[in-house]
């Protein structure tokens, strides 16, 4: 199958993934039919993810709005040279947040309850 990176976890279990591209987006190719193996580990592949999810919670649990929980979806596409980056969705990027508060809590400041 074309386009399968293998990467490592830091306890060492093997991670495949498809359809990896490098910053150019020319096609993997390997040896004997086995995933191209990545440069960085699976995990230190997700930190520039985990730092814009930490990011993004700072800035939406911060502030006026205080909501009692806060989603956020990703999405990640890995990069075989370097490591994972938020990939396109319908817009420019794909970033979906979703904020809730519970009935018994405080509406934001300047905001109208709900009915």
């Amino acid at each position: 199958m074309d386009g399968l990176m293998e990467f490592k976890t830091e306890d060492g279990a093997l991670v495949v993934v498809e359809g990896v591209t490098d910053a150019s987006g020319s096609r993997l190719v390997s040896r004997g039919g086995r995933p191209a193996q990545a440069a960085r580990t699976f995990e230190a592949s997700l930190d520039g993810v985990r730092a814009a999810a930490e990011s993004a919670l700072r800035v939406f649990r911060d502030g006026s709005l205080r909501p009692d929980s806060v989603e956020l979806e990703f999405g990640v596409k890995l990069v075989a040279e370097t490591s994972a980056v938020i990939a396109k969705g319908a817009a420019e990027g794909h970033l979906l947040v979703r904020l809730s508060w519970s009935p018994s809590g405080s509406a934001p400041e300047g905001a109208a309850p709900a009915s």
